[in-house]
């Protein structure tokens, strides 16, 4: 038998309250971290990439994010999910996936307008080979139907694709997890197995190959996030156990070695397929999901770590997370603005810090302004209806998805 770990009141993932001084803040900074790691290391080479969390194990920020984007689209839609529901919770979850469809679509443009500019400023044309550039330059109206379908995506934009991809699946899953939890990860499990297995993706156009982030493997990690906060939301708990707790620490110090040593070269397939062995990004290998889910464990279940994240409302790291989206698309515009002008002027190691420093305070400020605004317009809002205002970031409470 396994020794079950001694209970503790706040082991585990706590939901979203509707008080503001109650809110759990622990998601909104890990997502806010996530949020600054995925622009640091969309400014590659710069020497504070080295800080970020792909160079201690297997998986990076966006295993992070995807994860606690289900855990956020649990407490978002599925616990609003149910009989008389169904239909309305569908529409909104697709309305967010036309919104996060458009936000793609406007930054494709944007990071298009951004390189072609510093092209015809600077004269380089290397500019406009960059990032999954060169097939809009040469086969324009093929390259634009890509795009315009999800099949063409530049460089560093492949997130948004796979969010708003998994967010149309959603219903499905979340009318079998109506009757089993466990029927909907298994449905999920089977499908990213096979499509790891027999490498079946959402194809490119006009080039070949499937999308960089494949969402018929993606979508576990995402379902998984919301399983286990729908199973905390229906009065269950996270299994205690110290083998669990054990395997997990010991699997984080394996990664933690293999990378630092490094030990990419060593062949250790056994002949099985990539996505149960290897490393790839694409398909999701069984390492990389075990990686982020023995991470998301310990959190999860050490209250020193929870803790560690639970802060103040007021906390910066706090006000970026509950922002996400807004955070994210400036990320995606500043870091496409530095790889554009590292490219046309070259780069040194202060002048990298400086854009990673810099562009890391914009998000802030976004952030804030945000938080301002809305503050601000509730605040109206309250007045206007001979309500008393209600003043001060500790009330607010952002959307979860």
């Amino acid at each position: 038998m396994h020794a079950p770990l001694p209970p503790h009141p706040r082991r585990g993932v706590v939901p979203v309250s509707r008080d503001g001084a109650r809110r759990n803040t622990s998601i909104d900074v890990i997502r806010a971290l996530c949020l600054i790691m995925i622009f640091v290391n969309h400014v590659p080479g710069n020497p504070l990439e080295r800080l970020t969390t792909k160079n201690f194990g297997f998986s990076d920020a966006a295993e992070i994010f995807v994860l606690l984007s289900g855990v956020s689209a649990a407490y978002a839609y599925g616990t609003k999910y149910g009989h008389g529901a169904r239909l309305v919770t569908t529409l909104k979850i697709w309305r967010r996936s036309g919104v996060l469809y458009v936000a793609h679509l406007a930054m494709t443009l944007a990071t298009l307008g951004i390189f072609c500019f510093l092209a015809i400023v600077h004269a380089k044309p290397e500019l406009l080979e960059a990032i999954n550039i060169a097939s809009v330059m040469s086969e324009p109206a093929t390259a634009l139907v890509g795009v315009v379908t999800l099949g063409h995506q530049l460089g560093y934009n492949n997130i948004l694709p796979v969010y708003a991809a998994v967010l149309l699946l959603l219903p499905i899953f979340l009318a079998v997890g109506e009757r089993s939890l466990t029927m909907m990860v298994a449905l999920s499990g089977a499908i990213w197995l096979v499509s790891g297995w027999f490498r079946i993706g959402f194809p490119n156009y006009p080039n070949d190959g499937v999308w960089f982030l494949n969402p018929l493997s993606w979508q576990f990690l995402f379902v998984i996030g919301i399983a286990a906060a729908l199973h905390m939301r229906r009065g269950g708990a996270l299994p205690a156990r110290r083998d669990l707790l054990l395997g997990s620490i010991a699997y984080l110090v394996l990664s933690f070695a293999w990378v630092r040593i490094p030990l990419w070269g060593v062949d250790t397939s056994f002949g099985l397929p990539a996505v149960a062995t290897g490393f790839d990004k694409t398909f999701l290998s069984l390492p990389r999901l075990l990686h982020v889910l023995a991470a998301g464990y310990l959190i999860a279940m050490i209250p020193q770590l929870n803790q560690t994240f639970r802060v103040s409302v007021r906390n910066p790291l706090a006000v970026l997370g509950r922002h996400a989206l807004p955070v994210f698309l400036l990320g995606t515009l500043l870091s496409m603005a530095a790889q554009a002008w590292r490219i046309a002027h070259g780069s040194t190691a202060l002048s990298d810090i400086a854009i990673v420093c810099g562009g890391t305070l914009l998000l802030f400020a976004l952030a804030w302004f945000l938080e301002w605004h809305r503050d601000l317009s509730r605040s109206r809002t309250s007045a206007g209806s001979g309500q008393t205002p209600v003043l001060g970031l500790s009330t607010l409470v952002a959307r979860s998805d």
